[in-house]
């Protein structure tokens, strides 16, 4: 089986733990994830001004294309930024039209749920940074299978 691929499109202004948290997880999972810099390779400003450096340019990881799942970080700033870039508008049409799965944390959310992560159809919703892990954790089951999340969680030492 091939490996599971996802790309976090990480914008200026990204709330670092929904970033990091998720994208941790899926790697300890054996999911092949490339953090994608909107607006290039360049370290990115985070909201607690946390630098993340990103594996590749937006532009760049969309010719790697296509993946299992495309993940957007939240944090007020950054989620505007997703927002207003027409590349990730594109990226995400085409994810849907593929029914491939989107995973948005901590955005304003089209359906509101009291849910610490809600799935939808192909679409995956988690609340902000304390629901990080049960966010990467549900990626993790959705694309893996619920054994492979069992077997990241454990080690983990999170309260059920």
């Amino acid at each position: 089986m091939a490996s599971k691929r996802a790309l976090v499109i990480l914008a200026k202004g990204a709330e670092e733990m929904e970033t990091v948290i998720p994208t941790d997880v899926m790697r300890r999972a054996g999911i092949k994830v490339t953090i994608a810099g909107l607006t290039g390779k360049d370290p990115v400003q985070c909201s607690r001004d946390v630098f993340i450096c990103p594996d590749a340019s937006l532009e760049d990881a969309r010719k790697e294309g296509p993946y299992d799942v495309v993940v957007l970080p939240g944090g007020n700033l950054g989620a505007q930024n997703l927002s207003e870039s027409p590349a990730v508008k594109d990226i995400l049409v085409d994810q849907e039209n593929r029914k491939g799965l989107i995973a948005a944390i901590c955005a304003e959310h089209y359906k509101y749920s009291e849910s610490r992560v809600e799935k939808d159809g192909n679409f995956l919703t988690s609340r902000g940074p304390g629901t990080s892990f049960e966010f990467g954790l549900a990626i993790v089951e959705i694309l893996m299978g619920k054994e492979v999340a069992d077997q990241v969680k454990a080690p983990l030492i999170l309260k059920d």
